[in-house]
């Protein structure tokens, strides 16, 4: 069967839509740098987002050790490009690399646990590496963290631009991985474990290959992290950030990708905007997600994905009814 045109070239329409525009307005200085440093942060938590949700909404494997895997790309890249001397680009595509082979060293032991153990081993392996970097004083700084002065560090535009491209290049290897057979099967091992593995899939080989897919994009989101802020310290691969990213997932559908993206967004500009509040906001951020958890408990999406091909149709017909009405009026008034 075909695959029409259309359901590629209007996805792929918006999002350079909404990476060059935006990237444009940055450097036109329409929008200001703070808030540019804010949505161009809230892409690199979409990003994380996106890795949580590959293992916990798709796989269906409860990981809350994701911001170690995040952290060994950020460092992993600093080492590459400041320390061996590598080009940006190729110190970027090791450490992502070296994160999803660090993904699979922990998996493999890890993935033939499953629902709190699982958690809990997860949260360890986290913690595990947030002490290695910080007593690995010569490579991370320890405790103090590193510097990472790159170019992405001093152009807000180019900041923007690179992180929210790389966020649309994942989700659409994501979407066409999801409907691929390796896709529907991590479905169904996410479903029924036991009708998974009776129907002849093996259940541990696609854990697997979710679990070592969620580190390979949280290894790229370490590396954008440390290019956007500058400044990586041990304290990123604490359990509390794998938790925040956890939020996001829940918060906008577990199992679905734009509901964890869209979600990555609103929080992280609620947390900036909700800084006039000083001390108040870390009781008022908490209550607004437990008020949305007690009224849409599925999440902002459910289980659903936002469709660019559905919502190019919906104004298309929205134009065309309010050009028809508009001629009815001009023809009637004459």
């Amino acid at each position: 069967m075909k695959r029409n045109p259309r359901n590629t070239l209007i996805p792929a329409a918006f999002a350079v839509l909404l990476t060059v525009v935006p990237s444009v307005l940055i450097h036109s200085g329409v929008i200001d740098p703070y808030t540019a440093q804010i949505i161009t942060v809230a892409g690199v938590n979409a990003i994380l987002a996106v890795s949580v949700n590959m293992i916990t909404g798709i796989t269906g494997q409860l990981s809350i050790g994701q911001a170690g895997f995040m952290a060994i790309g950020a460092y992993s890249c600093i080492f590459f490009n400041m320390n061996a001397g590598l080009p940006l680009t190729l110190a970027a595509a090791l450490a992502a690399l070296l994160t999803s082979f660090a993904g699979f060293l922990i998996g493999f032991p890890t993935l033939k646990l499953t629902g709190d153990y699982l958690a809990i081993v997860t949260l360890g392996s986290g913690e595990i590496i947030r002490v290695i970097l910080t007593n690995i004083k010569d490579v991370t700084g320890g405790a103090n963290g590193r510097q990472f002065p790159t170019l992405l560090s001093f152009a807000p535009g180019l900041s923007f631009f690179t992180v929210t491209l790389t966020l649309a290049i994942v989700a659409a290897l994501l979407q066409n991985f999801l409907r691929s057979s390796f896709g529907r099967a991590t479905l169904a091992v996410r479903e029924d474990e036991i009708a998974a593995n009776a129907s002849g899939i093996s259940v541990f080989r696609y854990k697997m290959i979710g679990f070592v897919s969620a580190a390979f994009i949280a290894g790229i989101g370490g590396v954008l992290y440390a290019m956007v802020i500058g400044f990586v310290k041990p304290d990123i691969a604490s359990f509390t950030k794998s938790i925040d990213y956890l939020i996001f997932v829940v918060l906008g559908g577990m199992g679905s990708m734009t509901g964890a993206v869209l979600a990555a967004y609103v929080l992280t500009y609620l947390q900036e905007f909700l800084r006039f509040l000083q001390d108040y906001r870390l009781l008022i951020y908490p209550l607004i997600l437990i008020i949305v958890m007690l009224y849409r408990p599925q999440g902002l999406l459910g289980m659903k994905e936002l469709s660019f091909v559905r919502l190019w149709t919906r104004l298309c017909k929205s134009a065309r009814y309010l050009a028809a009405r508009a001629f009815n009026l001009t023809n009637n008034g004459g």
